[in-house]
């Protein structure tokens, strides 16, 4: 005999909702969390953006083609796409960084 999944779903925050409410946060406090973790986001995405800009930057100024820019980055075509679109929500940093890097140029990390 085999035990069914429950697999219901029983809640689901709308976009642009608060998941810090909906978890039982009390309202200043869901603001607050909610307030950082929107910081956090856009603080990825801003080093995704400048790490995106650098790959293209980098094709530009050496005339390449998508194509040409995906064998050498060892990506598909379409994932060069991505990058040249600053499609950030479909990379990691690590990727990004790891595509820099492949292109010779030096990341540096600074903590302050």
């Amino acid at each position: 005999m085999t035990d069914k999944i429950d697999t219901k779903t029983r809640h689901v925050t709308r976009a642009g909702g608060n998941i810090f409410a909906d978890l039982g946060f009390e309202p200043a406090e869901a603001a607050a969390l909610k307030a950082k973790s929107q910081g956090e986001i856009e603080r990825t995405k801003a080093m995704k953006e400048v790490l995106m800009v650098e790959i293209a930057t980098w094709m530009k100024e050496g005339g390449l083609k998508q194509e040409k820019a995906a064998q050498i980055l060892h990506v598909s075509r379409p994932r060069v796409s991505d990058v040249v679109n600053k499609k950030t929500e479909k990379f990691t940093i690590d990727a990004l960084v790891g595509m820099v890097i492949t292109i010779g140029k030096k990341v540096k990390l600074v903590v302050e």
